[in-house]
């Protein structure tokens, strides 16, 4: 070999070695977004917690960007819609967690639709909750694969596959894989993180969206027990309310509770440990962004770093959470960023850092957080972040709220209340929001005030929200067409009641049904079945005693949009179905 073949296989080598970073850092980087549900501010070692177990998520947090004021919606649907479209979730249809408004219009883009424009690999494993049928499921929204539960979480009316388990609903569970019901054996978090392992690893070739978003610690608090006798003989209330911050006294069951909670994030932590370790097997860690945050408040009473508030309140303990953002390729971590941030800056920020378009033919209520990670803070001018929950829609004034500049107004009285009825606060002073500055304030409270009434008046004219999404049947992206109770709507607070007005909103495709009407309990002989659909009435006799499913063949459908209100008359009652099945024959 002579000497000027060895110099350029010598400067080739050289060429590798120092461009190797830059090359990394020009490769679009793989994205793993990990949400968790009801896990509150103060459920993390890292935050102040001395109960529970979170070494790998602490770690995480000791190595990311840290934003410490991070912002989500009061409760789980919400969120994720912001999250996945970076627009407030009444722009995108979301009003509610059930009663039919949880279901994102499928004219948004989400995360994954909008990272396919640079041909990533996308893959959705754990809680969706914005939508259970076409077009709004997870396959219809961008993603290639998922292994989802339905509607809100596991054991709930909308999960029908895992209803019935009851207190072993988290445990062996029917999953919906890629839209088809399949069988999996052992406890919900791991199925869900080997999962999207799987995914990672058929995926290590190319770039890929991974979002784990799991139902824990959301109730049923289900958990293996080999997690639950760590925590089973703890005091949660210990060790608090020493150091200045308020703390709730917590009664017996919160103590369980607690416990319980403990138990199932002490398990998430194990399964993100085997998570980045396949990470580091395969050597994708420093090309992979990683982002962890949850989605609200906690559920029940227990630490939440003094905080008022718990999840569903505008308070801060309902919609202060963690937010840690990881790419080693490109950014230093162990940093704080102080700036106030939210949910809907995850998709402009991911805009950014992968080199993609937003979408240009709507709003877009967040902003990239990338000038805050490298210390740009020039560049991020103050805005304003409006909190509203009440069911249904948002009621004026009724626990909503608007924050700005260190300042909060929160509005937990009449639509037509005085300045004086409002709650004022500077969270920079006061970030347990002990001290009413209103009285001494008016004029500011005011002017945020005025700000709330213009954002609010702006996002309940929302078009998605004035005309919601429907659910579609007989066509062939989903036949059969599974109508579950999280998507009824009707009477406030539907849930599983059995003499209960409820419909679904649909559209149908004309043509021929075969129905299955499910009810909760089996239901008497000599009642009639009646589906009315518009100005369609069909009904029949049931002459089955005790049966808990009601067939209906070959039911003819004109093409409409409309409400479907199906029920069953008996004994001067009319009982509606759990779930209505709809199989489009001809």
């Amino acid at each position: 070999m002579n000497l000027k073949y060895l110099h350029c296989i010598f400067f080739l080598m050289i060429l590798g070695f120092t461009t190797n970073g830059y090359a990394q850092k020009n490769q679009p980087p793989n994205v793993i977004l990990i949400i968790t549900d009801d896990q509150g501010y103060g459920d993390l070692g890292f935050t102040g917690n001395p109960h529970v177990k979170t070494p790998v998520i602490d770690a995480l947090a000791r190595e990311s960007v840290r934003f410490n004021n991070f912002y989500v919606s009061p409760v789980c649907a919400p969120t994720r819609s912001s999250l996945m479209t970076g627009r407030y979730s009444l722009r995108t249809g979301m009003r509610d967690t059930y009663n039919g408004g949880a279901i994102m219009a499928s004219n948004e883009v989400t995360i994954a639709e909008m990272l396919k424009q640079a041909n990533y690999s996308t893959g959705a494993f754990g809680k969706w909750h914005l939508g259970d049928n076409y077009p709004s499921r997870p396959s219809d929204q961008g993603f290639d694969e998922s292994v989802i539960h339905l509607s809100g979480g596991m054991g709930q009316v909308g999960d029908i596959t895992t209803y019935f388990k009851g207190d072993r609903s988290y445990f062996d569970p029917v999953l919906w894989h890629n839209n088809e019901q399949e069988s999996f054996e052992g406890y919900c978090s791991d199925i869900f993180t080997d999962q999207a392992i799987n995914f990672i690893d058929k995926n290590k070739e190319s770039p890929f969206f991974c979002y784990l978003a799991f139902n824990a610690p959301h109730t049923p608090l289900q958990v293996p027990d080999s997690y639950y006798q760590k925590y089973k003989d703890i005091d949660p209330s210990a060790g608090f309310g020493k150091d200045g911050k308020p703390f709730s006294k917590m009664s017996e069951k919160d103590k369980e509770d607690a416990r319980k909670v403990y138990a199932m994030v002490n398990n998430i932590d194990d399964n993100l440990g085997k998570l980045f370790k396949k990470l580091e097997d395969l050597k994708l860690t420093d090309n992979t962004l990683v982002i962890f945050m949850t989605d609200n408040g906690p559920q029940q009473t227990r630490y939440v770093g003094g905080m008022r508030g718990l999840k569903g309140d505008v308070f801060n303990g309902g919609v202060r959470v963690p937010f840690y953002l990881k790419y080693p390729a490109l950014y230093k971590g162990n940093k704080d960023v102080e700036t106030m941030s939210a949910h809907l800056d995850v998709l402009p920020t991911l805009s950014e850092i992968c080199e993609v378009e937003m979408p240009k033919d709507r709003i877009i209520d967040g902003k990239s957080l990338v000038p805050l990670i490298e210390g740009r803070r020039v560049e991020w001018a103050d805005r304003s972040l409006f909190f509203y929950w009440s069911r249904r829609y948002p009621e004026l004034y009724n626990n909503m709220a608007i924050q700005k500049a260190g300042y909060k107004l929160v509005g937990k009285t009449d639509y037509d209340a005085a300045i004086e009825d409002f709650e004022l606060f500077y969270l920079k002073k006061d970030p347990y929001e002990q001290r009413n500055l209103v009285d001494e304030n008016k004029a500011l409270a005011m002017d945020l005030k005025r700000e709330m009434d213009n954002i609010y008046n702006e996002l309940i004219l929302s078009e998605n929200l004035v005309h919601p999404p429907r659910i579609m049947v007989g066509t062939p992206n989903e036949n059969p067409v599974i109508l579950n109770r999280n998507d009824a709507g009707g009477e406030r607070g539907i849930w599983n009641q059995e003499e209960i007005y409820g419909h679904w909103d649909v559209s149908v495709v004309e043509g021929y049904y075969d129905i299955n009407f499910k009810f909760v309990e089996p239901v008497k002989a000599f009642g009639k079945m009646v589906l009315e659909a518009n100005t369609l009435v069909r009904q029949m006799e049931n002459k089955k005693a005790n049966t808990d499913i009601i067939q209906m063949k070959r039911v003819y459908f004109p093409k409409m949009t409309g409400l479907l209100i199906p029920f069953y008359a008996v004994d001067n009652k009319n009982i509606f179905p759990f779930w209505m099945e709809m199989k489009k024959v001809d």
